[in-house]
């Protein structure tokens, strides 16, 4: 069968290299065409063709989407044109439902011409329409044919909105299952290769986008002057330049890493972490975090009026409590940071509560094989729709 995907951000690119790998695994002979990144074409090998990177088209923030609202028209118009012209058998979206939706109100009311049915609609990793935009259920209900998510409590929310999702645990417990055991072998080689030294390391998860950097970075790099006794290191990425992070940089003491997060954060002692799904996957892989996020004001104000959620951070909307500190705008001052981060650092007072509550975390997130799963009720949909 033919597969069109589409994922938008450098997390959808993860999570849909995993369900390329089940797809493959249910589906050998598949044939997949997608929007993503270098993991999906690592996964998809022969059988993929990539259209557009993710880097190409991640945008966050309100105010950033509103000035880049001609290139992303540019970016639909190609896409459905690419869609039409493919003819897939199904279309996968994965999470970015700004573009993703009016993807599936294409495919639901483009005529198509020749003959023949149009392609089904899933929606992998569900909009976060719990948080805000409600409205979208609607659309969701209308153009999407079958719904896979990936929180427990996405279950019974649907569920009140007339959608049946299919839910099989979450993607990321695949990711961080499939991390390298650590080891002080491992760490002493992963220093050694990173030019590293031997202080205790804590993370630096500034997020993957440019605004995020130029917005979060700074101000951990002043939390790292203050704890000279620890060796802070960025998790860096490859698709951003590197000129982005050095003028933060420049005359501290902070290190740089790219591309090696998962293992960066597993051989630290904690973390700070921009609000996202790093937050869960630091969580994850038991590291103590605060959560630091800050964006443009007008962001803020429009996200004030609008997000309908007590929290920001994936563990703490799991958990339904605060487990992690979030200091968010404002309240993202160097010495704030430097505070919570201490309290939660191996003998901080918070340390011990917040290792019991990731425990708790890894259980409610349920087993690994979550990809895999998915893929094969997508594959079994599809042969039971053509009558196999």
């Amino acid at each position: 069968m033919k597969y069109y995907i589409i994922a938008g951000e450098a997390s959808g690119d993860l999570h849909g290299s995993n369900l390329v790998r089940g797809l493959l695994q249910a589906d050998p002979e598949a044939e997949i065409r997608f929007w993503g990144g270098d993991r999906m074409v690592e996964a998809a090998g022969g059988h993929g063709t990539l259209v557009r990177h993710y880097k190409e088209a991640s945008i966050m923030g309100f105010w950033e989407v509103l000035k880049n609202l001609r290139r992303i028209g540019r970016q639909m118009r190609f896409c459905r044109e690419d869609i039409a012209a493919y003819r897939p058998d199904v279309l996968i979206l994965i999470d970015y439902p700004g573009f993703n939706l009016r993807m599936a109100r294409f495919v639901h009311e483009h005529i198509w011409r020749g003959g023949g049915k149009r392609p089904e609609v899933f929606y992998y990793i569900a909009p976060k329409v719990w948080a805000w935009k409600e409205k979208r259920v609607v659309r969701i209900r209308k153009y999407v044919d079958k719904l896979f998510i990936i929180f427990p409590f996405e279950i019974e929310y649907f569920r009140r909105h007339g959608i049946e999702a299919f839910y099989a645990g979450n993607p990321l417990m695949d990711s961080v299952a499939e991390r390298p055991v650590v080891t002080q072998e491992t760490g002493e080689a992963f220093r050694r290769e990173n030019g590293l030294d031997e202080r205790p390391i804590i993370a630096l998860v500034a997020g993957s986008r440019g605004s995020e950097i130029r917005y979060n970075l700074p101000g951990m790099v002043e939390v790292a002057r203050s704890m000279p006794e620890y060796q802070f290191v960025v998790t860096g990425v490859s698709w951003l330049d590197r000129s982005l992070y050095d003028r933060y940089l420049e005359g501290s003491d902070v290190r740089f890493v790219c591309d090696r997060t998962y293992e960066t954060i597993a051989h630290s002692a904690a973390a700070l972490v921009t609000s996202g799904t790093a937050t869960l996957e630091t969580a994850l892989l038991n590291k103590p975090e605060v959560v630091c996020f800050r964006s443009s004001a007008i962001s803020i104000w429009v996200a004030k009026r609008l997000v309908k959620l007590r929290f920001i951070s994936l563990v703490n909307l799991i958990m339904d409590r605060e487990v992690v500190r979030e200091l968010i705008q404002e309240d993202f001052m160097p010495e704030r940071a430097v505070e919570e981060l201490r309290s939660v650092l191996s003998g901080g007072a918070k340390h011990e509560r917040m290792m019991q509550d990731f425990s708790e975390l890894r259980e409610a997130m349920g087993e690994p094989g979550a990809s895999v799963r998915v893929a094969g009720e997508m594959v079994r949909l599809l042969n039971e729709k053509r009558g196999r």
